[in-house]
């Protein structure tokens, strides 16, 4: 029964840790939307994860783990929207 899978999954442990403003790693990561060397966007457990700094670069992405790793130079760590918002989607809100 898939449905009872999920509904009894525990949450992903999201953290992040920036070494002098260079290297960054984040746990809890199960998408990454977009990405340049401007600007790195994606979805954590705990919300939407800007990323936005000059030359940066992902030295390494697990899904399957959620640890993302990046190396540049971070301005700003930024969350777009609510602590892990489990709506599901455009429909949820709808009929909340």
């Amino acid at each position: 029964m898939p449905y009872e899978s999920e509904r009894g999954r525990p949450e992903v442990a999201h953290h992040l840790i920036l070494e002098d403003r260079e290297r960054l790693s984040v746990s809890g990561v199960e998408e990454v939307e977009s990405f340049d060397e401007n600007t790195i966007v994606m979805h954590t457990s705990q919300g939407t994860l800007i990323i936005r700094g000059e030359n940066l670069h992902i030295e390494k992405l697990s899904l399957d783990g959620g640890d993302l790793k990046v190396e540049g130079d971070v301005d700003s760590l930024t969350y777009e929207d609510g602590r892990g918002d489990k709506s599901g989607g455009f429909f949820g809100r709808l009929f909340r």
